[in-house]
């Protein structure tokens, strides 16, 4: 029985992190295509900020984080977190807002997503949701790094070797693997964007508009 709600969740978060909020909201509310309207056909929350403005913006990048948040905090406070499905709960949001199943399989580069998953961990570990944050910080402020593809590439990079390693040595194996997992979504959506790394709409906005 354990074994069909861990697949329930896991194809249920699959499915909500397939919903995209940042094409379906401004779509609605305001009749803009933000992948249409967008230089990289992103539909991300970002691209939301600059071209809906924050009333449009602010629920987008909620609700974008929450779908993430939703499902990886009932995991960790309702099952097992000592189990491989544990690694797949971490993943599944992320991979269905990669994925735009909805979307025709448009989907976004899933930073607001990750920083709701590593929110969703916080009753099983801080590290990720600490480490991802801290490491943005850095390299927006400290040691900046304009082209955002350059700097979400180098974080999840980073963000992957250190949750894994401190992860796996404090013995929370599952979800070091998901972790892991999770920071390749980003970095080969960001490879793979249209404008590559030297063309990019992304330059000097705040993390949270990164997404």
């Amino acid at each position: 029985m354990q074994y069909f709600y861990w697949l329930l969740l896991i194809v249920g978060s699959f499915l909500l992190g397939s919903i995209m909020f940042c094409e379906i909201i401004p779509k609605k509310v305001l009749h803009k295509d933000i992948c249409e309207i967008s230089v990289d056909n992103n539909p991300g929350a970002f691209n939301v900020f600059k071209h809906c403005g924050k009333k449009i913006g602010i629920p987008c990048l909620l609700l974008d984080v929450l779908k993430g948040f939703i499902p990886v905090l009932l995991a960790s406070l309702l099952m097992d977190t000592h189990n491989i499905a544990f690694s797949f709960i971490l993943l599944a949001p992320a991979l269905g807002h990669a994925v735009g199943l909805f979307n025709r399989f448009n989907g976004g580069k899933c930073i607001a997503v990750s920083f709701g998953i590593m929110l969703g961990l916080l009753p099983v570990t801080y590290i990720p949701f600490v480490t991802l944050a801290a490491l943005y910080i850095l390299f927006s402020t400290v040691i900046k790094i304009k082209n955002a593809a350059i700097r979400s590439i180098i974080v999840y990079v980073v963000f992957a070797v250190v949750t894994c390693t401190v992860l796996g040595m404090s013995g929370n194996i599952y979800a070091a693997v998901g972790c892991g997992l999770l920071a390749l979504l980003p970095i080969v959506k960001f490879l793979c964007s249209k404008n590559g790394l030297v063309k990019n709409d992304y330059r000097d906005v705040q993390v949270a508009k990164d997404a």
